[in-house]
């Protein structure tokens, strides 16, 4: 597939470059000349050729440093450092081959492809026939390997700013317009449909495609479950996705339920390096075989189901594995949701909707759970709070076991209300001088004065 993004920013760049070099030779700059002396055909007799052959590399390669400063390189660099064929195209045309980092490659490239276009040039005017060529050997070079096997998949609940997002190497979320050659089902079935979602294009090598399929799986699934901690969008993928290998012909690959995607993720172009250094994060660190990862599985479970209460059960089921080792019996799960989740001031309000969640979860168990637009909004709230919890244990910034971490900042509250209660101010019982003479009711009030200051204490 062709990204066009990258099509046209190399365009662009190519013509900036034309028009820079054409000014110089305007101005009296001059392409230098080799004169080449021509082979003579075997048995032919006379003076051998020679002609003038223009230095256009030369010329180029004393001008790189100012032609890399024209605003559309950095654009035109950034995108062909993602471009998944650009070590297969530097092998072809001959490039640099040594181990650098890709946007070093990409300028090494750009390099090339200007060399390619003005090959022999004294002009500089961009010839259409030539630019074409340039580009169409650029895109073949992602296609060189009958082994690649890639997969497109739609994705809903998610918008992005710029027309194509490269997460890793061989992984793009996209806009479906930005991309030349994909599946039409991928297009949306009707005029406009492909803006109501994108794509997601993943490329992979292997000589077994049923293995790269799986594999392919694993990284969208991966890829969904960090865009679902992401943010609050309830993203999803569509029931269809579509695979091929090398350039064959697009074949449908089912993706299972995904449910109805809600609300709208949207990430800006300021957020494209944050994004993708969580997917990685996600992704490294994701667990395996115990409460946290049974709690994210329930997570993902409940933001594919369409009834807000049995989203509910699903990620209760979730907060007990995480907060109530105890069982329900104990009643523990909404203060110690509360202790981690809202400041002290919003503790009592969040404890009662979890309350609130409870009773709709016993309902849905009994079968007498109603939607509502209340059941809706308690199901955000715990979805939003199970998801900070899961997302923060991830990254590192709580520690795993959240039971401890809650019962301890509930001891530090208890702490400080102790702290904050007033001491009452106790009349001393005996005057200076005086003598101790009370009456019985004297006595008495005292006495229960002192049982008052006892109380606070105890």
């Amino acid at each position: 597939m062709r990204s066009l993004q990258l099509q046209a920013a190399l365009t662009e760049y190519l013509e900036a470059a034309a028009g820079q070099l054409q000014t110089e030779v305007a101005a009296g700059a001059e392409v230098p000349f080799e004169l080449e002396q021509q082979r003579r055909r075997w048995g032919s007799v006379g003076p051998a050729l020679s002609c003038y052959r223009p230095l256009t590399d030369e010329f180029i390669a004393a001008r790189e440093a100012a032609l890399e400063q024209l605003p559309s390189h950095a654009e035109a660099a950034r995108l062909l450092s993602g471009f998944d064929g650009l070590g297969r195209y530097l092998a072809g045309v001959g490039g640099e081959l040594e181990r650098v980092d890709k946007r070093t490659s990409a300028r090494v490239a750009i390099r090339s492809m200007l060399r390619e276009v003005f090959s022999e040039q004294t002009d500089f005017q961009l010839r259409p026939e030539r630019l074409e060529a340039a580009l169409a050997r650029l895109e073949q070079s992602a296609l060189t390997s009958t082994s690649e096997v890639t997969v497109v998949a739609t994705l809903h609940g998610l918008t992005i700013t710029s027309p194509e997002l490269a997460l890793t190497a061989g992984l793009t979320i996209a806009q479906a317009n930005a991309l030349d050659g994909l599946p039409a089902g991928a297009l949306g079935a009707g005029e406009g449909d492909a803006r109501d979602h994108l794509v997601v294009v993943l490329s992979s090598e292997d000589v077994d495609a049923v293995a790269a399929l799986c594999r392919g799986r694993e990284v969208l699934n991966d890829l969904l479950r960090a865009l679902r901690l992401f943010g609050d969008g309830r993203v999803s993928f569509g029931a269809l996705a579509w695979a091929r290998l090398g350039s064959g012909t697009w074949n449908p690959l089912a993706m299972g339920p995904g449910g109805r995607p809600r609300g709208m993720l949207v990430v800006t172009g300021e957020q494209e390096d944050e994004l993708r250094a969580f997917c990685n994060l996600v992704s490294r660190r994701a667990p395996h075989g115990n409460e946290l990862a049974w709690a994210l599985r329930r997570f993902e479970l409940g933001a594919e189901r369409d009834s807000s209460s049995e989203a509910i059960t699903d990620h209760v089921l979730a907060l007990r594995a995480l907060l109530e080792p105890e069982g329900p019996e104990s009643g523990l799960l909404a203060v110690r949701l509360a202790a981690l989740c809202a400041t002290p001031e919003q503790r009592q309000e969040l404890t009662e909707r979890t309350i609130q969640a409870l009773a709709i979860e016993r309902a849905a168990v009994l079968g007498s759970a109603l939607e509502h637009a209340g059941a809706e909004a308690l199901a955000k709230d715990l979805a939003d709070n199970l998801r900070a919890l899961l997302r923060d244990v991830i990254c590192g910034h709580l520690s795993a076991d959240l039971v401890a971490l809650a019962d301890e900042l509930r001891r530090q509250d208890a702490i400080a209300a102790a702290q904050a209660v007033p001491v009452p101010v106790v009349e001393p019982l005996l005057a200076p001088g005086a003598q101790a003479q009370f009456s019985g009711e004297q006595v008495l009030g005292h006495l229960s004065q002192a049982e008052e200051i006892l109380d606070v204490f105890i």
